[in-house]
């Protein structure tokens, strides 16, 4: 299938992220779904979150926080702020000499550990020789961040059954393929540990080490276009919302197995080619952004700080959500259905 095919084409280059704190954060619990809660697990339930994590310890200052710097990709800026809390990171894309300049980079800026490896979200083989290489580098996994993305300007009438199919293999059974194999090879794999007995006596002998599941965090990258009918946009708004379908059944089946998944939706990004490639004209982009509660365009490090939160412990009982972050742009913008004149065809041959 060729750019051209796909109308006014632009397909994410780096899908997937692993972002691997110092400590697991204990995030979930599993009470909530649980008939009878054993006095034990109650107790745990009721005590005080953990914040020992890499997300805790953040080496930034205030003033800067919203300075946006040049020549950095919206995930190479996720990634800088993760490793900025401690955190060593994974980037997996079909171009590995892509990921491998922008490890490069975050290395250098962060000093943090950067693993660039080479997969397709939709090759569940190479997921796993992918996940099995992350293990082996860094011994766990403690947060998957899903950006696998493919996205162009078409009209449904012109879109073919092939280019609306990969869409959907790339977003919704890509972020599936993913989040599955890691739940197998890491998330729901046991290990020992001490339980805990609400009130501990000294003369009772102490619990065996049961198996607890490693548990972890998720966050999917999504959109608004789901949240209202938009032109020109069937094919990613449909992926996007079934991914935000997932991200709920996830989290209600993987919840007691103390995983939390949510969703993050952007608005239309400064500085990102997405906006470039599908955002129109800059005086389009201008109006559509003046018209929004917030009457500006998102920036890189607030998207950062957005997925930051849910992937922290400050976010610890926070599951099966949708956060939206787009200054309120999806209850104001107006739908350009102009935008389907810019199409000398809107139809196609089957």
């Amino acid at each position: 299938m060729s750019v051209a095919h796909l109308c006014c084409s632009t397909m994410s280059h780096i899908p997937m992220w692993l972002i691997y704190p110092r400590d697991l954060a204990h995030v979930g619990g599993a009470t909530m779904y649980l008939p009878e809660v054993p006095p034990e697990l109650l107790s745990l339930a009721q005590a005080p979150v953990p914040s020992a994590s890499c997300t805790s310890a953040p080496s930034y200052t205030l003033p800067e926080t919203l300075r946006e710097p040049t020549g950095t990709t919206a995930i190479l800026r996720l990634a800088i702020w993760f490793c900025r809390h401690g955190c060593h990171t994974v980037i997996a894309s079909r171009s590995l000499l892509r990921v491998s300049m922008a490890a490069k980079k975050l290395i250098a800026a962060t000093g943090r550990q950067c693993l660039p490896l080479s997969m397709d979200v939709r090759a569940p083989p190479a997921i796993m020789t992918a996940v099995d290489q992350a293990l082996k580098e860094f011994g766990k996994i403690d947060i998957l961040i899903n950006g696998a993305a493919g996205n162009f300007l078409c009209p449904a009438s012109a879109l073919s059954f092939n280019a609306f199919r990969t869409v959907v293999d790339i977003d919704t059974i890509g972020t599936f393929n993913v989040s599955r194999v890691l739940y197998e090879k890491f998330f729901r794999v046991g290990v020992l540990s001490a339980r805990i007995s609400p009130l501990p006596a000294a003369h009772l002998p102490p619990h065996p080490p049961v198996l607890q599941d490693h548990g972890g965090v998720i966050v999917n990258i999504t959109a608004t276009l789901n949240l209202r009918g938009q032109v020109l946009q069937v094919h990613a708004g449909s992926a996007k919302a079934a991914v935000d379908a997932m991200t709920r059944h996830l989290a209600v089946e993987w919840g007691p197995q103390n995983i939390r998944i949510n969703s993050l939706a952007p608005g239309p990004i400064s500085g990102t080619e997405g906006l470039r490639r599908l955002g129109g004209s800059p005086a389009r982009v201008s109006t559509k952004a003046l018209v929004s509660p917030l009457q500006r365009l998102g920036n890189k490090t607030e998207i950062a700080h957005s997925v930051l939160y849910l992937a922290s412990p400050l976010a610890s009982f926070v599951t099966g959500t949708m956060l939206v972050v787009d200054g309120g742009a999806w209850l104001t913008s107006p739908n350009d259905t102009k935008q389907l004149a810019d199409f000398k065809s809107s139809s196609a041959k089957l």
